[in-house]
């Protein structure tokens, strides 16, 4: 059996080009390598060719595009019988909505309020402007709503098999309400000429049967489509008579009939672009396609959680990583009621399911305890590697060349707030205006707050999200938490010291609103209902304001330093002393030792070697100015400039250099590299807001930038400029190499279950998703992993550029997790001192439980070893030694006391060996999370 907690994981994309079948063939491979859990990609039921997993359309089944219920019967059959476990990735808080796949949103737009699924969506149903009746927006008309009708590209058409009515537009299916029929049967019986006949004369008759609002209701509507269906040659008449709603051009009376029919329905089609204005259901971030959902609602958690719960019960799932914990109305809740349904599902067999949750904490922020939790996805982890990594006096010498380029301060926060003004005003002002309006109610509810205008409460809102630090607070029903009230006040004497007009207690009553003190006894009396539901629903809001702001924003607009623009991370952070990280590491061993510790996901900005080359550049941070001068003069003449616009920005050609750098391939020509940094290039200029955006496309700088690129990178008119690239790129190459070898010894050995995202075994300079996604080549690495039985070290270190070092010293880590499980689950974490001239240069610790023990040694900032990155490190070139007391190392280096780095750095500057401890450890008190 797999162990309960991970020893190490394994992130898996599953696709249609990489199903159950191929997932199972490569499980021999997964556990040969040391992996004890497969940590899968959603595999629930996902739009058709989806490449990711996370637009479900069905939580109850298995995705047939992944071989459905005997794939996965295979796969499961293969994890058995290698004792590995099963980690999903589930999605509880959105689904794949419009389209004509996702039969529960169908329901709630055929039947509106009245559909039993419509608890499952967050639908501020009366929110749409100039609506006699409540509705919601459908936003997927590729031009404006009059255009698309007049241009017969919404069309009405019949099921004969349902017996129903729907409109199309191409692939997006509209149920039309069934208390329309009647009125489509009159209209298109009498285009058809069909009065007369008998088929005719029923279909008449059958509508006319249900008179009065409402009718056919929804206990009647099955009994009418199958009464329709029967009447023969009723699928004639309506394909003949369905024209009196045949909308186009030159057809004024049909137009109208359509649209008239529309607009009686439970939705209203608008163009896409309004979702960012006029939205009214909670999506996921600004993705109009996934719509937030109810888990709060115990029948929608029941229901999406069908599968989960009888894959547990069958013993085929050892573990699920929540997809977006944020999103949730009360994440708390949500992980006490999954506990108790793990719980039902084990019966007597009762066992901790292993459970991490995908948050992202600010700086200094602090996880939150939820029940049956043991911890995060891993971001905070990996960030903490890279910034120990990191040369902190270089980064003063990129403050100042980012300063230099910008013509800016060094600062992320304004960056940040005028990001997050941008998202407010564009991406996310739907979900604003409900707030905002919902607040101006509130206030206007009681004589003691109504001249608080509306427009005034929208600005001091504004100002309170504009100044919210973290991604969200976790107030519920009863209040917040002391940690939550101290944030939200801060926060609010931010946003107070930033107003400009008379307070007159405006934020005095926001905060009140915020943590729902309104409605203490005593206070003027508020509406309850509609101060929880502020309270509640801003919690789901700030979070992607946050992550559309920082990670898809002010990532792309803030380029200091691109390693530290990582999710989770602090692209202005100052790196971070190896003190800091040992009590870092000493207190995630106490709180939250089982959590994720990954150094790639599907998320992340770029590949974790890449990231561990542009860490590398705080090291030559000296040269750098120079190096970044020099190019800009080489390429002064493949800039595209007209009028004041210039592609690529002077920022965005700073970005581009040093992603070059992060990616270049130093191996030999790549013919797939152009298009596919052409592409990241777009996305990063779009997602940065500035010259061009997916909302508001810039063809002209778009062609500009992608030519850019393009003339750079052609070896006919840049040979200079490459020639110095690829210079720096070399250097920068065996630094980051050097440094992935630090950061994978880390990642296995510290406190945490080390996370390894596929294909990461070998170097991996991929950019950002969807090139991080590309096939992985499992035949070589089975061959490789077949050769490297008894590695020749020396030999690796050679020919580091292959990867093979990495993967040899990936296998060697995971072999010695294995055979100290209990060393590395469960002991303790101790600083080692390092004492000596490059004591600064070296992290070490032991990990022990009982009288076994691991020593972990591993270097950083290797520039004054390899004479800037010129040459591999020799042994003899670091002066020090670990202080050993109280452990003896095992083996060959058996000994006690110290330790030279010489005689552990033989072959590169990382070292990860057993021992033994000279006395019993303690067992330390660690949170109980199961």
């Amino acid at each position: 059996m797999p162990p309960a907690i991970p020893r190490a994981t394994y992130r898996l994309q599953l696709s249609a080009d990489f199903d159950f079948a191929k997932a199972a063939d490569i499980i021999p491979y997964l556990q040969a390598l040391g992996i004890t859990h497969l940590y899968a990609s959603p595999f629930m039921k996902a739009r058709h060719g989806s490449t990711h997993g996370y637009d479900i359309v069905d939580h109850t089944r298995l995705n047939p595009e992944l071989g459905g219920e005997k794939g996965f019967e295979r796969l499961s059959r293969a994890l058995k019988a290698h004792d590995l476990g099963l980690i999903l990735d589930f999605v509880p808080n959105h689904v794949g909505v419009h389209f004509a796949d996702n039969p529960r949103w169908l329901d709630v737009l055929e039947w509106g309020e009245a559909s039993p699924y419509a608890v499952s969506f967050d639908i501020d149903w009366e929110q749409l402007p100039y609506r006699a009746r409540g509705g919601v927006l459908i936003p997927i008309l590729g031009s404006a709503y009059g255009e698309a009708l007049e241009a017969g590209e919404i069309e009405l058409r019949y099921d004969p098999d349902e017996g129903s009515f729907s409109c199309w537009y191409f692939e997006h299916r509209l149920p039309i309400a069934p208390e329309r029929y009647g009125e489509i049967l009159r209209v298109i019986v009498k285009h058809a000429e069909a009065d007369n006949s008998e088929s005719g004369r029923r279909m008449l008759e059958l509508g006319s049967r249900y008179r009065g609002l409402r009718h056919p209701n929804r206990k009647e509507a099955p009994a009418f489509k199958a009464e329709l269906r029967g009447i023969e040659g009723s699928a004639d008449i309506i394909a003949r008579g369905v024209s009196a709603y045949g909308a186009g051009p030159g057809r004024t009376a049909q137009t109208l009939a359509l649209h008239h029919l529309l607009e009686r329905q439970h939705y209203k089609l608008g163009h896409w672009r309004l979702a960012s204005s006029d939205i009214n259901y909670r999506r996921f971030f600004d993705i109009n396609t996934l719509a937030g959902l109810r888990v709060e609602d115990a029948g929608t958690f029941e229901a999406i959680h069908r599968l989960v719960k009888r894959l547990v019960a069958e013993d085929k799932l050892q573990g699920i990583r929540l997809d977006h914990i944020d999103g949730l109305r009360d994440p708390a809740q949500y992980c006490q009621r999954l506990r108790r349904l793990i719980r039902e599902a084990q019966g007597k067999h009762t066992a901790p399911l292993y459970v991490v949750i995908e948050k992202i904490l600010g700086e200094g922020e602090q996880v939150p305890a939820f029940s049956g939790v043991h911890g995060t996805t891993g971001y905070e982890w990996m960030n903490a590697i890279t910034q120990v990594l990191i040369e902190a006096n270089g980064l003063r010498s990129l403050d100042e060349i980012w300063r230099q380029i910008s013509n800016t301060p060094p600062r992320l926060d304004p960056v940040l707030k005028q990001a997050k003004r941008r998202v407010l005003e564009t991406l996310l002002t739907s979900e604003f205006i409900v707030l905002s309006r919902l607040l101006a109610r509130i206030a206007n509810g009681h004589y003691s707050t109504r001249d608080y205008s509306a427009d005034s409460l929208r600005q001091a809102l504004e100002l309170y999200i504009l100044h919210f630090p973290v991604y969200r607070t976790y107030i519920t029903v009863p209040g917040p938490t002391a940690h939550d009230r101290a944030l939200i006040d801060r926060t609010i004497e931010l946003a107070r010291a930033d107003w400009f007009a008379a307070d007159d207690g405006i934020f005095d009553f926001l905060r009140d609103t915020i943590t729902m003190d309104l409605l203490k006894p005593g206070r003027p009396a508020h509406s309850a209902l509609r101060v929880r539901r502020f309270a509640l629903k801003l919690q789901q809001f700030t979070g992607p304001v946050m992550a559309k702001s920082l990670e898809d924003t002010g990532f792309y607009r803030y380029h200091r330093l691109l390693a530290l623009n990582e999710v989770g991370g602090n692209p202005a952070s100052n790196g971070l002393s190896i003190p800091a990280f040992h009590a870092m590491m000493s207190a995630r061993n106490e709180q939250w030792p089982h959590g994720m510790t990954a150094t790639a996901t599907h998320d992340t900005k770029r590949g974790e070697d890449a990231r561990a080359r542009l860490v590398a550049l705080t090291e030559i941070a000296d040269e750098w100015a120079a190096i970044v001068g020099r190019w800009k003069v080489l390429n002064a003449q493949h800039l595209f400039i007209t009028g004041e616009m210039r592609a690529p920005s002077v920022t965005a050609e700073y970005m581009v250099y040093q992603s070059l750098l992060g990616a270049w391939p130093v191996t030999g020509h790549d013919p797939t590299f152009l298009e596919r940094f052409q592409a990241y290039a777009l996305k990063a200029a779009r997602e940065g807001k500035q010259e061009t955006s997916w909302l508001n496309p810039n063809a002209a700088y778009e062609a500009g930038l992608r030519d850019f690129i393009a003339r750079v990178l052609d070896p006919s008119i840049s040979g200079e400029f490459l020639s110095a690239l690829d210079a720096v790129a070399q250097r920068l190459a065996l630094l980051g190499a050097l440094n992935s070898l630090s950061q994978l010894s880390l990642k296995a050995t510290l406190p945490g279950v080390p996370d390894f995202y596929q294909g990461t075994e070998l170097w991996d300079f991929s950019l950002v998703d969807p090139d991080n996604r590309r096939p992985v080549n499992f035949a070589a690495r089975e061959e490789l992993l077949a050769m490297i039985e008894r590695p020749d070290w020396g030999g690796l270190a050679e020919k580091w550029r292959s990867g093979e070092v990495k993967f040899a010293w990936t296998r060697y880590l995971l072999k010695l997790r294995n055979e100290l499980a209990d060393v590395f689950t469960h002991g303790d974490y101790r600083p080692l001192d390092v004492t000596g001239r490059d004591r600064n240069h070296v992290i070490a610790f032991a990990r022990r439980r009982g009288r076994d023990a691991a020593i972990t040694v591993a270097a950083r900032s290797f520039a004054p070893f390899t004479q800037d990155g010129r040459t591999w490190p020799r042994a003899e070139q670091f002066e020090g030694s670990i202080d050993l007391r109280g452990l003896r190392l095992e083996g060959a280096q058996a000994r006690s006391g110290e330790i030279s780095l010489s005689s552990l750095f033989v072959h590169f500057p990382a070292a990860v060996l057993k021992a033994r401890s000279e006395a019993p450890t303690k067992r330390i008190r660690q949170r109980a999370s199961a």
